[in-house]
């Protein structure tokens, strides 16, 4: 089910929440070499995307724009190529620039483009199709930075072998590899094979700013080492493995996914998005299946409109070397890792998780947005998991589920919640209404998925007030910021 229907069943009052934080400015500096632009975002009060990438590597966007007069053209033709620069050579299908500068590709070429130059090279896609027999279709070897265009109106392909010839230690390892800053944009379509393992793989940072971008992989989809970013364009990825991810552990400052506009479309029979940090601050993100939606040690959505379905944990504020942790099973609690955090500050984020719905195994914060949980059914998960300290101060959220693992938000938040094991699992379509002391409603929802509790926190909850939660007309009654009896799994508020 998609978002509209189940949000148009939310009522006027929950729907009518403001989402605090959403559409927040970015406050940067930007400064322009005329092939790149280097960001670097100011620090603002808060936990916000800002504030984070304050102290993180500064993101390299390649620009790509280009004038066709200084642009030289190679031809592909088959297995070779045809170029007037002597900066191009053609040897046995591989295509080498050798050269700093903008080069306008176009053809069909059974064979491979190699970049081994310093300077910055743009590579314009204009109707290219690259297929290599042997390894890699596009493999960055040394450049300064790599900028690839999608020609406007054109389109493009780029596909690997299934067996590479190298297997060192430097061989690609993806259909367009790259060792150097790499930057892809455009108004074109690209369409990436990954056969053999990834389908794009930048070994620094990766930027996509545009275009419109395929990318199937038997392994990872699209992988950055330092940062992966998306600002604009529509993405969209089917992996085997993580299907958009970040994966530098080892350096301070980097190994982030960051969001802040565009589509992008997941699926995966792995992590969704995966870094060791997940900012999101606009954009549209669906992830259409995976293992584990969004997983990070420290996750921020400051804003977007976010559709996350999972076979285990939607959202999981989780280290990685967390393999034989106990949490989420039942009778197995852990210790709370203050490293560890979960932050939404704003946006729409609707959750559907077979595994927990919101997990940190150190704290979650929500302070604004529209979240709604479609938790687990069996009680070996909860809907909501926080071993830390779980504190809501804005926004609304909704989350149901099974009972058995139940976990509240902190009793000191500065925001009203109430959360109640219902007397009876309620089937999906049944509607719940929540009603304060007087009678008037608060809340209605109809159940998406078999549900045994209900966690309700938004602007019209008052601690210490009572409310009425009536499932299909069967009445239970709750008070507002006192925690259920019998959960399992995380700190009962």
């Amino acid at each position: 089910m998609r978002l509209l229907p189940l949000r148009q069943a939310v009522a006027g009052t929950l729907a009518a929440v403001l989402l605090a934080g959403c559409g927040a400015s970015v406050a940067s500096d930007t400064t322009s070499t005329g092939d790149s632009t280097t960001t670097t975002y100011a620090a603002t009060s808060g936990t916000t995307v800002e504030d984070v990438l304050e102290d993180d590597v500064e993101i390299e966007t390649g620009d790509t724009s280009y004038d066709e007069k200084d642009a030289t053209t190679i031809r592909l033709t088959g297995s070779s190529a045809e170029s007037d620069s002597d900066a191009v050579t053609v040897d046995d299908g591989t295509v080498t620039i050798g050269a700093a500068g903008t080069y306008v590709l176009t053809g069909e070429l059974t064979g491979q483009v190699v970049v081994d130059s310093a300077g910055v090279v743009r590579l314009v896609l204009d109707d290219a199709t690259i297929t290599s027999e042997t390894t890699a279709a596009i493999d960055v070897v040394d450049a300064t930075s790599v900028v690839v265009v999608l020609a406007d109106g054109s389109t493009n392909a780029l596909a690997d072998a299934a067996t590479y010839d190298g297997t060192s230690e430097d061989a690609p390892t993806g259909a367009l590899y790259s060792t150097a800053d790499l930057t892809i944009g455009g108004t074109g379509s690209l369409t990436v094979t990954g056969n053999s393992n990834n389908g794009i793989v930048g070994k620094d940072g990766l930027v996509i700013t545009g275009g419109t971008i395929d990318v199937t992989a038997i392994d990872d989809g699209i992988l950055g080492k330092d940062y992966l970013v998306l600002t604009d364009g529509t993405v969209t990825v089917d992996a085997v493995g993580d299907t958009f991810t970040s994966d530098n552990t080892e350096d301070a400052g980097s190994g982030f996914v960051l969001i802040e506009g565009g589509e992008l479309t997941v699926t995966s029979q792995d992590d969704g998005i995966k870094g060791v940090q997940v900012l999101i601050k606009g954009g549209t993100v669906d992830i259409a299946g995976s293992t584990e939606a969004l997983e990070g040690s420290l996750i921020v959505i400051d804003g977007g409109d976010i559709e996350l379905h999972s076979a285990d944990d939607g959202v999981n504020a989780a280290s990685s070397d967390d393999s034989g942790a106990t949490d989420g099973q039942p009778g197995g609690e852990m210790a709370a890792d203050d490293s560890l955090h979960l932050y939404v500050n704003g946006g729409t984020l609707e959750v559907w998780a077979s595994g927990d719905g919101l997990d940190s195994n150190g704290d979650a914060t929500i302070s604004g947005g529209d979240i709604t949980v479609h938790g687990p059914t069996t009680d070996g998960n909860g809907t909501l998991d926080v071993n830390g300290t779980f504190t809501i101060s804005g926004g609304t959220l909704l989350a149901t589920g099974s009972a058995g693992m139940m976990v509240a938000p902190s009793t000191d938040s500065p925001q009203g919640w109430i959360a109640t094991a219902l007397d009876a699992t309620a089937a999906a379509g049944s509607e719940v209404v929540i009603s304060d002391a007087d009678g008037a409603e608060v809340a209605t929802y109809t159940f998406a998925k078999d549900a045994a509790s209900v966690v309700l926190s938004s602007s019209d909850i008052t601690s210490g007030d009572t409310y009425t939660v009536a499932v299909d007309g069967t009445e239970t009654s709750v008070t507002a910021g006192e925690a259920p009896a019998g959960g399992h799994g995380g700190p009962m508020g």
